[in-house]
């Protein structure tokens, strides 16, 4: 009997790791948990609400009565906040540009970490993020540390806002993910940091498919 394991994938933003995970989930048959669109819904919410984003007390109050579903469906997840399908308009610029300082709140974490924990309990899942290794999933039979250089981070962002009809330039989107990088990396509550039972994939120079292939070859080895 093949076993249902846990992968985790961590990295910065623009690593790839949400396309890949997908591709990884879909090939084995797993649940695929997208923990960034959790904190996407939140932030979304908290702009609408026009909640200050500094306050975590009035940001837990909020969350804390607010329902958030992941659905899959042949055109990918699709994200629900409050029966709302926000899947495309939580990746608004304004959304990216203020999810860090929603995310780096500790109390935020902690409520959507249990629900992720939850919804990884039975195994046969793949779920990506910042801390998913070192915090969520520390158990995870299979955990991945995925990275590539700001550059071409910056050049894909780049692309999939061209698809989404989002207008940026890959200058702006540098800094942006430099910064990103930064906070995430120097928050208090879960910063980004590979696991030290992590293994390290470097993406720059892969395509999608190389990147999937060598973490479901991994997989596979685990599933034995």
């Amino acid at each position: 009997m093949v076993k249902k394991i846990q992968i985790a994938i961590d990295g910065p933003a623009g690593a790839g790791k949400s396309t890949i995970a997908k591709i990884v989930a879909e090939n084995l048959g797993f649940t695929y948990i997208d923990t960034g669109a959790m904190y996407r819904a939140v932030t979304y919410k908290a702009l609408k609400q026009d909640i200050e984003l500094s306050d975590a007390e009035s940001l837990e109050k909020m969350v804390l009565n607010t329902s958030i579903i992941l659905k899959p469906s042949q055109n990918g997840q699709l994200v629900f906040i409050d029966g709302e399908e926000v899947t495309q308009a939580i990746r608004s610029n304004e959304v990216t540009a203020n999810v860090s300082q929603v995310a780096a709140h500790a109390n935020i974490r902690e409520i959507l970490v249990a629900k992720q924990q939850e919804l990884a309990a039975n195994g046969g899942i793949v779920m990506d993020g910042r801390d998913i290794a070192t915090h969520v999933l520390k158990d995870a039979e299979l955990k991945i540390f995925m990275s590539a250089s700001v550059e071409e981070r910056a050049r894909r962002r780049f692309i999939d806002n061209e698809k989404r009809g989002i207008p940026s330039t890959i200058e702006k989107l540098q800094e942006e993910i430099a910064l990103r990088d930064k906070l995430d990396s120097e928050r208090e509550a879960s910063p980004l940091i590979q696991a030290e039972d992590a293994i390290y994939l470097d993406t720059t120079n892969l395509s999608i498919e190389e990147a999937a292939n060598e973490i479901l070859q991994l997989a596979n080895q685990k599933m034995i």
